[in-house]
């Protein structure tokens, strides 16, 4: 692990706070962490400049919108036609939450949702119809049993790196 790519229990104690309430002040976390304001804003830039916050904005449950269905969909590319190009076209479909170049049996893994089992059909049929994809796996999910999360990811990151002088 390199310095650049490390972070310690300050940070994982900040990046925690601003997951379980997102919408707190920098002034706020100064205070509830015991640190001046200056420290929680440098931190925040240093986190956000090196990638490891990717943004402050709210998590959205498809669900809830009307998008009950998730499926994941392994596709085959035809080679000549390149990752990017693919990827650009998916983009352009709303239902394609993520898409993912990957090894093995696939080219791509798409993270996908839709309103019903028709409608992933209807969205299948859209991603099939991009130029270079040649085959969709599709395989639904019947229920969450983890969510998205990165907490315990950071909180073992910094356990790594061990406490830091402020």
């Amino acid at each position: 692990m390199t310095n650049s790519s490390a972070i310690d229990a300050l940070d994982a104690r900040l990046i925690a706070l601003l997951e379980a309430e997102p919408r707190i002040g920098v002034l706020e976390c100064a205070r509830r962490l015991g640190v001046a304001r200056g420290t929680v804003q440098a931190r925040l830039d240093k986190l956000a400049s090196r990638g490891v916050v990717r943004d402050f904005g709210p998590r959205v449950d498809p669900a809830p919108l009307g998008y009950p269905v998730t499926a994941f969909v392994t596709l085959e590319l035809r080679q000549a036609v390149g990752h990017q190009r693919v990827a650009e076209r998916l983009a352009d479909i709303p239902e394609v939450l993520e898409a993912h170049t990957v090894t093995g049996v696939g080219d791509m893994l798409c993270r996908i949702v839709a309103r019903t089992n028709a409608g992933l059909q209807d969205v299948i049929d859209r991603v099939l119809a991009s130029e270079g994809v040649l085959r969709a796996t599709t395989v639904i999910a019947l229920a969450e049993q983890i969510p998205h999360r990165t907490l315990p990811l950071v909180r073992a990151a910094a356990e790594e790196r061990g406490p830091r002088a402020e």
